[in-house]
């Protein structure tokens, strides 16, 4: 440890000299006074240091910062660094493939396609292919030749309304947590692409309506948008709603992957005229969404209550989405449907990694399954009750790129969502300031000033870009492995890294089920040999104990 000399510790014992800083405020501030002969330049000194002297005063004189009662004047610093700190990170010492949570790579993916700029790496990849983890694509020797990038998937086939969607749509994200230019930009964007946009829990906003893009209206518990005054759901208003157009689907939220488990309050002030409308709640009052629904209390109920949906928006496609908690609840889920017959016309899977305006920091880190078990598990179970076939799946979890989506639907996935890439495309730096109303880019603030970053006609264009580059992309992939369509990946054409000498196809490392495994009373996992004979379809409570197996 570098030691002081002799000088200043004895200096210290008489005067700290961690006071230096503001004893030199105080002097120079006296100098300049001396020498002030009515020079603008020597007052303005004379003001500045003497205003870093008071500021010294009123640091030893406070009681909150411990930092700054010891460190006078000079003790800001160490906040002003801490505040850059993220940017400092970003910008010159993280690596380009460090994600935290989005690395430098990702996000100059995103931005160069939103720009059209080209998107060709030279010299080679930057990534370890001998690194634990790594996974690629198998190619063909026999490359297909595709005439469009345009991928489809048709939801709820058979139903009144049925929606011919892409494999690649906007993630929920609601007008509040985002400005009312990003929701103007995004939906604009999605009209241009062809492609939907969900619209989050917090309704259908006058901005979303503006430019006509496709729209999944994500009904959540606070039922924004179709709620009586008390909170409950109201079909009447519901049904009003849902008969709109331009809503393509109907998407009842049970919880997402940022923050599973956990309701949210936007409080008073930030509930203006604008969020007020759109989510039919008093402004100026505090908005709660409950941790968990009231229109329904029993698997069997949920079901209903989707059929229900169903029928009071005409027929329109109609699911729910989740992040992965208790196996039970899903398998009590499961349940509901072959004792009702009554199956939603998707389910999309919202992973852990999935990000948020705001969240407690453990329900962030520590609460909900992944992406890739959820999907996985998911998958399995509807496959072994052969439902598979009449359940579209779709996901959300930190896609970006093409291999994002090739990666999902090798594990089960007919689509992908994502919403920070998205955001990205809209001008988004990860300033990771989204809670604090001051979002440098003006992507998640209300503040009319801020906002005004996002030009709307360029802006959608650069979501249009993202959209059609990375489809473009995905072409190329689908391609090189010799296939039709993103649907015909399946775990055979991923291959993942074990560790320096071994590699595993996904399907041989990964566990999937036959098709009515379930209905056979197999049970060929530890996952259903523990939790399906725990589930009921008349409650979503565990029904006996769970084995030291577990």
């Amino acid at each position: 440890m570098l030691a002081w000399p002799r000088w200043t510790r004895r200096l210290n014992e008489h005067f700290p000299v961690r006071y230096l800083t503001w004893v030199l405020c105080g002097l120079l501030a006296l100098f300049f006074a001396i020498r002030w002969m009515g020079d603008l330049a020597h007052g303005l000194l004379v003001l500045v240091f003497l205003a870093l002297t008071l500021l010294g005063l009123r640091d030893i004189r406070q009681t909150r910062h411990s930092i700054l009662r010891n460190y006078p004047v000079i003790g800001h610093f160490r906040f002003l660094l801490e505040f850059i700190r993220p940017e400092i990170r970003q910008y010159f010492v993280e690596g380009d493939n460090d994600a935290a949570p989005f690395s430098r790579a990702q996000r100059s993916i995103v931005y160069q396609r939103a720009k059209g700029d080209p998107d060709q790496r030279p010299f080679g990849t930057q990534l370890d292919v001998g690194a634990r983890g790594y996974e690629w694509i198998n190619h063909s020797l026999a490359p297909t030749h595709l005439t469009s990038h345009d991928f489809r998937i048709t939801i709820g086939a058979g139903r009144a309304q049925p929606y011919s969607c892409s494999v690649f749509n906007i993630s929920a994200m609601s007008f509040g947590a985002l400005s009312a230019n990003a929701i103007l930009a995004l939906n604009k964007g999605a009209k241009q692409g062809g492609f939907a946009h969900d619209t989050g829990e917090g309704s259908i906003s006058a901005h979303h309506r503006v430019h006509g893009g496709d729209l999944i209206w994500e009904i959540g518990s606070g039922y924004f948008g179709c709620r009586n005054d008390d909170g409950s759901f109201s079909a009447e208003k519901f049904q009003a709603a849902a008969a709109d157009p331009q809503v393509k689907m109907i998407e009842l939220k049970l919880s997402q992957g940022a923050k599973p488990g956990h309701g949210g309050v936007l409080p008073g002030p930030k509930v203006t005229a604008e969020i007020a409308a759109a989510r039919g709640v008093p402004e100026g009052v505090a908005c709660i969404s409950p941790a968990r629904h009231s229109a329904f209390s029993t698997p069997i109920e949920m079901m209903q209550f989707i059929e229900h949906l169903r029928n009071l928006s005409g027929g329109k496609p109609t699911g729910f989405k989740l992040c992965i908690g208790h196996p039970w609840e899903w398998f009590a889920v499961c349940k509901a449907m072959q004792e009702t017959g009554i199956t939603p016309d998707f389910i999309v899977v919202d992973g852990a990694e999935g990000g948020t305006g705001a969240a407690p920091l453990e329900f962030t880190n520590y609460v909900g399954a992944p992406l890739q078990e959820g999907l996985l598990l998911i998958h399995n179970t509807l496959v072994g009750l052969n439902l598979r076939d009449k359940i579209k799946l779709g996901c959300a979890g930190k896609v970006t790129t093409a291999f994002d989506i090739v990666r999902l639907m090798a594990l089960g996935a007919d689509w992908c969502n994502s919403g920070r890439g998205f955001m990205f495309a809209l001008g988004c730096i990860q300033a990771q300031a989204c809670h604090t109303g001051h979002c440098p880019t003006g992507v998640t603030t209300q503040d009319p000033q801020r906002q005004r970053a996002i030009v709307v006609p360029d802006k959608a264009q650069r979501v249009a870009n993202f959209h059609q580059g990375t489809l473009k992309a995905l072409k190329e992939l689908v391609e090189a492995a010799g296939l039709c369509h993103p649907q015909e990946i399946t775990a055979q054409h991923i291959v993942h890294r074990l560790d320096k000498h071994e590699v595993k196809l996904l399907a041989n490392l990964l566990p999937f089920i036959e098709p009515g495994a379930l209905l056979r009373g197999e049970l060929p996992h530890n996952t259903f040999k523990v939790y399906w004979p725990l589930a009921s379809a008349r409650s979503f409570a565990r029904q006996g104990s769970i084995q030291r197996s577990a």
